[in-house]
């Protein structure tokens, strides 16, 4: 038991510092280690712990794969869980000594993040075992960082943007000269 809550909080960590550090590569920003570090630490100390634990308590509480017990368990993580690991991030932050971007910068974001992550945890408790939950929920949540990375090219964070970026880099890559 403890093994298998090492490995998924020590993986959640290190896929939540990834991302960290995909964003801003992505964005063609040099490394931010100081920050990948506070992320990795946060990750580390609380999200992945916090994630555990609450995965395996939603489990308990409302168990197996029935239509209403998936249900309750999506509803219970998106209105109790969630705004305590928003909230706790940007603690994290603050106390580490993050300036972070503006609120405002991360408005678009944070919407389309209302769609994504209960599609997110859907699959989860529908798909993946109890053992895997907090290290898919790591997986997800480096995807995600991706993708804020990419739908802010254009700069307003929404899916229309990621897309639109992605249209273009096949429009690019399509323009380029073939070498003979």
């Amino acid at each position: 038991m403890a093994a298998r809550w090492a490995g998924s909080v020590l993986l959640y960590a290190g896929l939540t510092a990834a991302g960290d550090a995909a964003q801003r590569r992505g964005r063609g920003q040099p490394p931010d280690w100081a920050q990948t570090r506070r992320v990795a630490l946060l990750a580390l100390t609380f999200h992945g712990n916090l994630n555990y634990v609450w995965l395996r308590a939603l489990e308990r509480a409302l168990p197996g794969r029935r239509p209403a017990a998936v249900l309750g368990k999506v509803l219970c993580d998106q209105l109790l869980a969630a705004p305590v690991a928003v909230g706790a991030f940007y603690t994290g932050e603050w106390l580490c000594g993050a300036p972070g971007r503006p609120i405002a910068e991360r408005q678009p974001s944070a919407a389309t993040g209302l769609m994504y992550w209960p599609f997110v945890q859907l699959s989860n408790f529908v798909f993946v075992p109890v053992y895997l939950r907090t290290a898919y929920t790591g997986l997800c949540g480096f995807v995600w960082a991706a993708f804020i990375c990419f739908s802010q090219e254009s700069g307003d964070g929404t899916v229309k943007s990621a897309f639109m970026w992605l249209q273009r880099e096949k429009v690019n890559a399509d323009e380029e000269p073939s070498e003979k």
